[in-house]
């Protein structure tokens, strides 16, 4: 550990000498690539520093504990500095584990209501409310790009953007079938029924360099509907976009502008055409989707929301809360918190 550290030190000062340079400070692009691996590097170098003045301080009061005059206080100065190295080397193994590249980036999420009928799309218009007030407890904000209201409330399918700080990094785990257990409004006879929703979480990427032919596009325009106010059905506004080769499917209508529903539907479409190409590419490499927890397999059941007893059970990790009626109030934070925990201890185990 001790020599990547070393080595990323010296890259911190290399990137610090090269952004002082006139003719990289010129260059707009560079330093913005700069700058960004000099903070991303700035918060290990500082925490090595502390590492080294504390294993520094630690031989100095070793060395003192045979003066008579020294001993106690020399002692006390071993058991401190002992405890400080001992964090702050489990802190490092942490951030030395290789980031997500997309964990800072915004998310594409899909929910569709799946087995279940009526009670499905329900349920997915539950997900989405539990999203959208997880996302504003975090300062997100969020856009529906397109909807399919369910006949008895809810949704079919419903298809948003979240933006906002690192939202890929906790939402990642989203991803897979939802069960919910529960008696439907519409049963009358008091009996529990078990219905799915399932949701998938894209990470939102700009730069995607994936050749589209305009031949392989079948384009269909139609009015929009939901919400944007009366105006939004006065025109054929919304866009929906079918890749052929894939039968990848696209629509947006969250915008006014036809134009502008194109330009952002092209843009979804080519996130759901690299997704997909990412999940062949793992399948093919025989990708071990038991030991990851995020982004994983979108058959896969990954959570039960069990009405009756107020629970809820994330099935990868075998973690329960009981108070689901927070939960569905945006209350995520102990689930999240114990995804991100359990994945970052099955990486430092080599999984």
């Amino acid at each position: 550990m001790e020599e990547k550290l070393e080595s990323i030190k010296a890259r911190y000062q290399e990137v610090s000498e090269e952004l002082m340079k006139p003719e990289v400070m010129n260059d707009f692009k560079k330093v913005k690539s700069l700058s960004k691996e000099q903070s991303d590097l700035k918060e290990i170098v500082l925490k090595y520093e502390e590492l080294n003045t504390c294993k520094k301080n630690l031989e100095e009061a070793k060395s003192l504990v045979d003066d008579a005059d020294f001993k106690e206080m020399a002692e006390l100065e071993i058991a401190e500095n002992s405890e400080k190295i001992a964090k702050l080397e489990s802190e490092l193994e942490i951030m030395l584990i290789p980031k997500d590249e997309n964990d800072g980036k915004n998310i594409i999420m899909e929910i569709r209501g799946a087995a279940g009928g009526d009670e499905a799309n329900i349920f997915a218009g539950d997900l989405l409310r539990m999203y959208t007030y997880y996302a504003e407890k975090n300062g997100w904000k969020i856009e529906i790009n397109h909807q399919l209201e369910g006949t008895s409330g809810g949704f079919s399918q419903v298809e948003c953007t979240i933006k906002g700080d690192n939202v890929y990094s906790k939402m990642k785990y989203e991803s897979g079938a939802h069960r919910v257990q529960r008696v439907p409004q519409t049963e009358t006879q008091g009996r529990i029924h078990t219905s799915t929703a399932t949701v998938l979480v894209m990470p939102e990427i700009d730069d995607i360099d994936i050749d589209i032919k305009e031949s392989d596009l079948k384009i269909d325009v139609y009015h929009s509907s939901g919400a944007g106010g009366q105006s939004v059905n006065t025109s054929n506004s919304a866009v929906r976009i079918t890749h052929l080769p894939t039968n990848t499917v696209v629509t947006c209508q969250n915008e006014r502008s036809q134009l502008k529903n194109k330009e952002l539907a092209m843009k979804l479409l080519k996130i759901k055409i690299y997704d997909n190409l990412q999940q062949q590419k793992m399948a093919e490499e025989g990708f071990e989707r038991k030991s990851k927890i995020g982004s994983g397999d979108r058959s896969e059941k990954i959570r039960t929301y069990n009405y009756p007893q107020n629970r809820v059970t994330d099935h990868r990790i075998g973690f329960s809360v009981m108070n689901l009626d927070k939960v569905m109030d945006g209350d995520l934070e102990p689930i999240i918190d114990a995804l991100i925990t359990e994945d970052l201890k099955r990486k430092l185990a080599g999984e």
